[in-house]
């Protein structure tokens, strides 16, 4: 498989009188944010394609830029619109992607788009600006020489957990989006499989009633009992300790089967139910977890 080189800005490997698609990075609320590079492009671009165009277009209002062409591109139009936004594209006309806020192509369909794009070996470039997780991190006051993008959570509860219980043993700090109205659930569901480990719940990024809740994560469900959600939220969570990680490797039960695990709390005078629970404790997973594999 040969390496295929992009040069942004000299027009080499791409074809002849193609344009290029511009992923423009657009403010997460405040927005004196935007770059004045991320206006002139907008001003440049034969074409806009945004996520919601009737947000798209007051911010354009705002900044009074007036797009070329204004198209819709988003999750539920991807499949049909994407094919001819890079028939527009070869045909020469510059495209510049935006998302409702932040950066495209994270967490949105945008990235469908790039891979079209560079299938296509169309040149594809970054015009970057403010995004909501990085801005989180930064001020979590959590690790950030690593760290793991997760995005959205599932809304199934099952789904979640599961995809929870393979960051268990995850020492990177872990960034996530998630609404007001399920927030508490995905709090409750990492509580439940990651046990109770520090976290920032950023809210209203750059915008008025910006807040960074810390706390442990049971702290923060207390705190969110007088204080419900409101607007969309980061979540910024603390890796697993490799130091428990090394005592749990190293634990008595390790060479037990759960049923064993759970055996041996009986045999200490426990109930079933008690026994369960202290197994799923040990074990870092949820007690519905041990009931199914015991089934």
């Amino acid at each position: 498989m040969s390496v295929k080189v992009q040069k942004s800005f000299a027009g080499q490997g791409e074809p002849a009188n193609c344009g290029k698609l511009y992923l423009v990075a657009t403010p997460i609320g405040n927005l004196e944010d935007m770059t004045y590079r991320a206006v002139r492009i907008l001003r440049e671009a034969d074409i806009i394609a945004a996520e919601d165009t009737r947000q798209t277009r007051k911010l354009l209002s705002h900044f009074e830029i007036t797009p070329g062409k204004l198209l819709s591109y988003h999750e539920h139009n991807r499949l049909a619109s994407g094919p001819e936004l890079i028939r527009f594209i070869i045909e020469g006309k510059n495209l510049a992607l935006v998302s409702d806020a932040g950066l495209p192509a994270i967490s949105d369909p945008g990235s469908d788009l790039v891979k079209l794009a560079i299938e296509a070996g169309i040149s594809v470039v970054p015009v970057p600006g403010a995004t909501a997780a990085l801005s989180a991190l930064i001020v979590s006051g959590l690790p950030t020489d690593h760290f793991k993008f997760i995005g959205f959570l599932p809304r199934e509860q099952r789904e979640r957990e599961e995809i929870l219980q393979k960051q268990l043993e995850e020492q990177s700090t872990l960034l996530l989006y998630e609404s007001p109205h399920r927030l508490i659930k995905t709090l409750e569901s990492m509580l439940s499989v990651l046990g109770d480990r520090r976290v920032v719940l950023a809210r209203e990024l750059t915008k008025r009633f910006e807040e960074m809740a810390r706390g442990t994560i049971q702290e923060c469900l207390e705190w969110l009992e007088e204080h419900p959600p409101m607007g969309e939220y980061c979540i910024v969570l603390e890796g697993a300790d490799p130091k428990q990680l090394e005592e749990k490797r190293n634990a008595w039960w390790q060479p037990l089967s759960i049923q064993e695990h759970v055996a041996h709390y009986e045999a200490e005078g426990l109930a079933r139910k008690e026994a369960m629970k202290k197994a799923a404790l040990d074990r870092g997973v949820s007690k519905r977890d041990i009931y199914q594999s015991l089934l």
